[in-house]
């Protein structure tokens, strides 16, 4: 019967495996499992750790059989007041622990106990993931001398580790992950065992080094050190860990080159390194890693070429090399990475044009190239990538954009368009023909495109964002985009666009009912992928994923006229409308205060008049408000969010007051600060200035300058001319 179970077990996991074989994730953290035997699940996909979950699992089997037939005895008194202790130092409470209650700490919540007799079953797993656990881990933990199994990730445990915990002969994993530990790690591990698999200290606040001593955990399968705040050099003994197969020390402050060591990692699948400050060429030490699935050495400091026992690994399918400044040639041997998968080399230095051979990688299903000084056209062999769903080529400088689309239209896959700063002073392509069916983001901004908005944007049906700003496109917007069923964030700011702002984009769906479902890329996570979008004020807001997009209707700096129509209150999901720098005119409608999620609305430099409504009070998430330089008059509002705008978001509207003052009223315009400090004509100084001009004619008329005096005596006079 257990060997029954052990194989459905393995098939379903085998099953699982090939289901989401390329749904991986940058991190490796074990996910908090509802039992002792799911820590491994999230490596099961992996040969590595199938092998290694399986004669877990039958340890774990007999563990299981073993307290059933002995669920009569206690658990070992030293046991209990081993964790009577680490309730003592915690500064929350483990629902379910009590000594009085419940004297036998095999039935605590998250204690496993084996089958032991005599002296009292003992402890052999404790897990207690996402329990909110505050306080501390005192020294009382390492006298549980028979604990296998240590699972304390994903709380707020603080302080530093116990000294003694690593002298435990029977540890075989240890996860402390997403918590706030701080301090240097341990040293003396595996000192008294060597059987320690997994190692997850990640997401802490731990400094210093990697310990020297790591060397000794000859059984380690599993090592992660990231998201802590750890420094130096990686040291020799990590090279020694022939049995590793995940290495995780990325978001760190590691530096210095990466040794030939590395090497020496024959069984490694994972490796990601990235965000830290290596330096250096990568080497040419990859040959020997032929199981090496993962690759992530983004975020560094690295220069130079691709190694060329990089560039022809057959067995590579993820390779991350963003954020560095490695140069030459793009030089990849597609003929041989025939698994490459998700292909990240933006922000480099490469240079040349993009290679035909990179269309031999059949399966690769994203490519970013952007930020780079790559030149030329878009290779005709592109259209053989039928797995490319996401594609990014900003920040070079390519040429015909009607090209590149006519061969990218093949791609049927493609979901992502990036091409922003290309085909500078291009006329866009605007052919009917071209079918881009399955296309949720397209970015084309800053290209200084000329003509009209392309007319095969409308087969587009499933488009959840579209950016086409910073051109030269002219004309209106077309009634048709308000057909897109998925669209949420479209900015056309920065063109020449003119007409009315067309009532249809009031129609779109997923700004009114927020029902459409968003699908996220199922490489977003581990593909380190970012869009970037311009937000209030000129910075530059990046986000992950499409889906995270804030809801965006932006128009501004175009020359488009007309009124706003009330209809755009309908858009209750929308968070930003920008408007400005148009030549819009009419009152500002009342209804937009049923716009009940907007955080920004910019409607400044244009022809708007009438009042505020202050039906506006009603947006209670409006953090960002701007209606300066236009025609508007009246009292601006007062409460809730328009107390916290300053006097610039209303400045240069003349008939605009904060007190006394309607439409029909002249009022002093407001005034920013800064204008105010620059007033001199008040209305002191025009009291003193007519005071000063009565005193100054009194003071002429009483000295003769403005009516002559009688004439003196004639020899006075002669006298006064000789003087």
């Amino acid at each position: 019967m257990a060997h029954g179970i052990l194989r459905k077990i393995r098939d379903e996991l085998d099953q699982k495996g090939r289901k989401e074989k390329w749904a991986f994730k940058s991190s490796s953290r074990l996910t908090p499992p509802l039992s002792s035997l799911q820590i491994f699940l999230l490596y099961s996909h992996t040969m590595c750790f199938r092998r290694f979950f399986l004669s877990f699992f039958l340890l774990a089997f007999r563990f299981e059989v073993s307290i059933s037939s002995s669920s009569s005895l206690a658990c070992n008194s030293n046991d209990l007041k081993a964790l009577t202790g680490l309730s003592n130092c915690l500064g929350s409470v483990v629902v379910g622990w009590n000594s009085v209650v419940s004297p036998d700490c095999c039935n605590w919540t998250g204690v496993t106990c084996d089958s032991s007799t005599g002296s009292g079953r003992r402890v052999v797993g404790l897990e207690l993931v996402s329990r909110k656990l505050t306080g501390k881990i005192c020294e009382s933990l390492a006298d549980l001398d028979q604990l296998r199994f240590l699972n304390l990730s994903d709380n707020l445990l603080s302080g530093s580790l116990p000294d003694d915990l690593f002298r435990l002969q029977n540890l075989e994993i240890i996860d402390i992950s997403s918590n706030e530990f701080v301090g240097p790690i341990n040293g003396g591990m595996c000192a008294s065992s060597s059987s320690i698999r997994v190692l997850n200290f990640s997401d802490n606040h731990f400094t210093g080094g990697i310990p020297k001593d790591l060397a000794n955990c000859t059984s380690l399968h599993h090592l992660s050190f990231h998201g802590n705040y750890l420094s130096g050099s990686l040291p020799d003994g990590v090279f020694q860990l022939q049995n590793l197969c995940e290495l995780h020390i990325q978001d760190n402050s590691f530096s210095g080159p990466l040794k030939n060591g590395v090497a020496n990692l024959s069984n490694l699948e994972k490796l990601d390194i990235s965000s830290n400050l290596f330096s250096g060429i990568l080497p040419d030490a990859f040959g020997s890693l032929t199981r090496l699935e993962q690759f992530s050495a983004s975020s560094n400091k690295f220069m130079g070429r691709l190694p060329i026992s990089v560039v022809n690994s057959p067995s590579l399918q993820m390779l991350i090399l963003n954020n560095n400044s490695l140069s030459g040639p793009i030089n990849l041997n597609c003929s041989a990475m025939k698994n490459l998968v998700f292909l990240n080399l933006g922000s480099n230095l490469f240079h040349g044009p993009i290679p035909d051979g990179l269309s031999f990688c059949r399966r690769l299903a994203a490519l970013n190239l952007a930020h780079n000084n790559l030149h030329g056209k878009l290779p005709n062999n592109f259209k053989n990538l039928d797995a490319l769903a996401y594609l990014s080529l900003s920040n070079n400088s390519l040429e015909n954009i009607s090209s590149a689309l006519e061969i990218l239209q093949h791609c049927k896959n493609l979901s992502t368009l990036l091409l922003t700063l290309n085909f500078y002073d291009e006329e866009v392509a605007d052919s009917w023909n071209l079918q881009f069916q399955n296309l949720r983001g397209l970015v084309l901004a800053k290209c200084n495109l000329r003509g009209s908005i392309p007319q095969w944007l409308r087969s587009c049906t499933k488009l959840q964002l579209l950016d086409l700003s910073w051109n030269r496109l002219g004309g209106s917007i077309p009634s048709w985009f308000g057909k897109f069923e998925s669209l949420f964030y479209l900015d056309l700011s920065d063109n020449s666009l003119n007409g009315e702002i067309p009532m249809i984009l009031t129609q779109l769906k997923s700004l009114r009912s927020g029902n459409i479902s968003l699908e996220e890329e199922p490489f977003s996570r581990a593909f380190q992928l970012y869009y970037y979008t311009r937000g209030q004020g000129g910075q530059r807001l990046g986000y992950k994923q499409i889906s995270s997009f804030r809801p965006t209707l932006d128009l501004s700096n175009n020359m488009l006229e007309g009124p706003i129509c009330p209809c755009f209150g309908d858009l209750k999901e929308l968070h930003v409308l920008m408007l400005k720098e148009n030549n819009l005119s009419g009152t500002i409608p009342g209804s937009l205060s049923t716009m009940r999620n907007l955080e920004i609305l910019d409607l400044s430099h244009n022809k708007l008049s009438g009042e505020i409504p202050h039906s506006l009070l009603k947006l209670s998430f409006l953090s960002n408000f701007d209606i300066s330089y236009n025609q508007l008059c009246g009292e601006v509002p007062k409460g809730g969010q328009f107390d916290t705008f300053p006097d610039r978001s209303f400045d240069e509207n003349n008939g605009l007051c904060r007190v006394g003052c309607t439409c029909e009223s002249e009022q002093t315009p407001i005034h920013s600060s800064r204008e105010k400090e620059m007033t001199i004509f008040g209305w002191q100084f025009g009291v003193g200035a007519a005071s000063g001009f009565v005193l100054t004619v009194i003071c002429c008329y009483m000295s003769g300058w403005m009516l002559p005096r009688p004439r003196k005596r004639k020899k006075a006079a002669e006298f006064s001319s000789i003087d």
